[in-house]
Formats: structure tokens, sequence, C-alpha cells
């Protein structure tokens, strides 16, 4: 049985929320389109209070600005875009072209094909999100995207040197200081100076979320991106301040990011309430925290490891930290999360920064029907087949039939003109 000890906001209330971003979105998408770079520059002066000569950054003042970030914070974007491209190359390595022969004289065949040009954006705001740049730009590039280009927007009128340093180091090949709506827009609609893309990329707040959904069909998209959300699963042998610290880390990507608990000890779940409240009197960002916590988070009491399992794939959180005697045993059948986060050894913020895996992963339920993103999603798999004449006789006769079945006359046609063409009595 299912106890819940604390819930977090209805539906109802967030369903209001999503219409009134849904409705800015679609207006500023309209502008863009409609009146090009002038719609990109009124927003972008409204919404970050930039208007440069030009959004996208020269060769020389990109080598400015890295010239500029402290020896030791390359090294560690290096230390960070080595393991994150070491494990997109192994992702690589595992996606084959295949060719088979299943009927004599049939050859089918699929190939793996990179995406031609993509946009990524990287976020800003309070927090300039660095390592976004490795997961989407570094990714393209290993996937072998031949055009990729990307998007910051400024900090309070400044220029976030080391997410520009990261874009560079990356691999990105333009690099534009433009953020929100009018970036995602821009890059999808394409304006007068910013070529369009295929396919944009990356994570954001609720704006750029919803741009990404309502640009989607344009261009592709990784994934539905919403606000971070972070599962605990515990048991007896875990303790508070592990999950209290886990919880609130990443509850302070913002007010509406979900963080929850569901465990099998009582003592446990009241325990972390009370060091939650300890945690948030000290933690600098408790201001955002606090409210994600108080708005967002859940707590949930099982009876055993196989209901958590059950509870845990229900919620299909995008982060899923796994504190129990046998994290092994959600390794092996656990089907719904973004990421998972085995023992007490490893959490969250490894995956978001350094450790290699990719931090965009999906939210809201997606991650029922979808991974997050990694090398396979720059790459189309797409299929062709050849056939000799004997055996193009031989298909077209069943080919015939079953298009006659479906009276597709036209369908039955093509396949009998090859009966006719390449059978024994040509």
């Amino acid at each position: 049985m299912v106890r819940v000890l604390k819930a977090g906001k209805s539906q109802e209330e967030l369903t209001k929320n999503n219409l009134e971003v849904s409705k800015i979105v679609a207006n500023a998408i309209q502008e863009i389109e409609n009146r090009g770079d002038e719609a990109v520059r009124e927003f972008s002066e409204k919404f970050d209070k930039w208007s440069p000569e030009a959004f996208r950054l020269t060769e020389e003042q990109i080598k400015e600005i890295v010239a500029q970030v402290p020896a030791e914070v390359i090294e560690d974007i290096k230390f960070a875009q080595k393991n994150i491209r070491e494990f997109a190359e192994a992702q690589l390595a595992s996606m084959n072209d295949v060719e088979v022969e299943n009927i004599p004289g049939v050859i089918l065949g699929h190939k793996n094909i990179p995406v031609s040009s993509v946009g990524c954006y990287i976020p800003g705001g309070r927090y300039p999100m660095v390592a976004s740049a490795h997961m989407s730009v570094l990714t393209a590039k290993v996937a072998g995207v031949k055009r990729v280009i990307a998007c910051t927007p400024p900090i309070n009128g400044e220029i976030p040197n080391a997410t520009i340093t990261a874009m560079y180091l990356a691999g990105a090949d333009e690099i534009y200081l433009l953020g929100g709506i009018q970036a995602m827009a821009a890059m999808a609609i394409g304006t007068e100076t910013i070529q369009s893309v295929d396919m944009i990329v990356g994570p954001g707040n609720a704006f750029v979320a919803e741009a990404k959904r309502q640009l989607f069909g344009r261009v592709g998209i990784d994934l539905f991106a919403g606000p971070t959300e972070t599962l605990v699963v515990a048991d007896e042998t875990a303790d508070a301040e592990m999950i209290a610290t886990d919880i609130l880390g990443q509850g302070e990507h913002g007010p509406t990011s979900p963080g929850a608990l569901i465990t099998t000890s009582e003592k446990l779940a009241y325990e972390t309430v009370e060091e939650i409240e300890r945690q948030l009197k000290v933690l600098p960002t408790a201001d955002v925290a606090r409210v994600s916590w108080d708005d967002y988070g859940q707590i949930l009491l099982v009876d055993s490891i196989e209901e958590a399992l059950v509870e845990a794939d229900r919620l299909a959180f995008e982060h899923v930290e796994i504190l129990t005697a046998d994290p092994n045993y959600f390794l092996e059948n656990m089907t719904n999360y973004g990421c998972l986060f085995l023992g007490p050894e490893t959490n969250v913020a490894y995956g978001d920064k350094v450790i290699g895996t990719n931090h965009t992963l999906p939210t809201k339920g997606a991650a029922r029907y979808t991974g997050g993103l990694w090398v396979g999603k720059f790459i189309k798999t797409v299929t062709y087949q050849k056939v000799t004449p004997e055996a193009s006789a031989y298909i077209g006769e069943y080919a015939a039939r079953l298009c006659q079945l479906e009276n597709f006359a036209g369908h039955a046609e093509q396949a009998l003109l090859r009966v006719r063409r390449y059978g024994k009595k040509a």
C-alpha cells in the first residue's frame, strides 16, 4: 500500500500555468516569422536588454573571450568534454549499418546518416549552464553533424565567458549571444542573418521548452525537456542528509523543479523532512529550492522494494537515485527513467556536469517512451532495397495480390509490371 506523506501541486494548477506560457511563445514565434531579425532584436532588448551590432560572435571575439578564462576553468571544461566525448564515441560505435539478403536476390539495408545542421541552446540566467555546451554541441559533432550552431543569452548584459569557451572547445561552427524564445525561433525558422537548422536541442526554462514544442515538426527536436525532476528511492540503509542534499541540490534549478522520495522506511521519511528544513536554513539557493520543495516535493511511503519499483516507474522521473541495499535490482527491473544513479557514491550533479552521460533527459513522464539526448538523436536511420530481376518477379506476385486485397489497383500494377517484365515468360 502506498501512503502519500507529501504531495505537490495539482495537475489543474500546472495546466493553467502552461496555457499562459503557450500564448506568449506563440505570439513571439509569429512575430519572428513575420519580421525576422527586427523581431529577434526587439525580443532580445525586451527580455535580455541586449542589442549588439551583431548577435553572432566573430572568430576574433571568441578568441578574446577564451583568453580571459582562467586556465583551471579551461582544464575543467576539457576534462568534462573528454568524458562526454568518449562516451558518445562508444555510443556511436554501437550503431552499425545493416545489409541482409533475406530472400535470394533481395538486398535490404539501413544506413545511419547524421542530420545536416543542428541548433543548440545553452541556458543562461541565474545559472550559466556551461555543461549544456558539452552535452549538445560536442555530442552533435561526435555524431558527424556538419553545421552546429549554438546560442546562449547574455547574463545581466555581460558575456558569459566560460559558456562561450565551452561552446568553442566543443566545436560549434557559429556562436550567437542570443537567448530565450527568440533564439529558438531564429534557429528553427531562420532570419536574414541566421540560416535555419534542421534540428534544435538543449534544455531551458518554460518558455524555451514551449518554443521547442511549438516548433517541433518544422524542425526536429531532441525531446520535450521541462523542469528538472529528481527522485530518490531509499530504504533503511540510506541516510536523510544525503537524500535531502540531493533533492535540494536539484531543486535549486528552479521553483517548478519536482523532487520526490519513495521509501520503505517511515522513520527515514520524517528524518528527511527535518533534514530538508535544516538545510534550507543554510543553503545559498534556498530562495528557489524552498519553493520547489514546498510546491512540487513529494514523499511516498511504500511497503516493499517491489512496490517502490512500481511507483518509481509510474512517476517516470528524469533523474532517479537508488539508495538501497541492492541498487542493481532497479537497474535490472526499472523501465521508466531518464538516467539511473546507482548507489550513494554517485549523484545527479555528476551526470549534470562531468561524468560523461548526457544531462538532457526526458521529463513530465516522457521517460515512458523515450530516452535522453545521445549521439543517436542526431542520426537518421534510413532504409534501402536492391532487387535482382528474378527476385522482383517473384516478390511481385505476392505484392500484387496483397495490394489487390486492399483495393490498391495502382499499387498492384507497379508489382505486375515487374512480373511481366522480369518473369520467366518475358
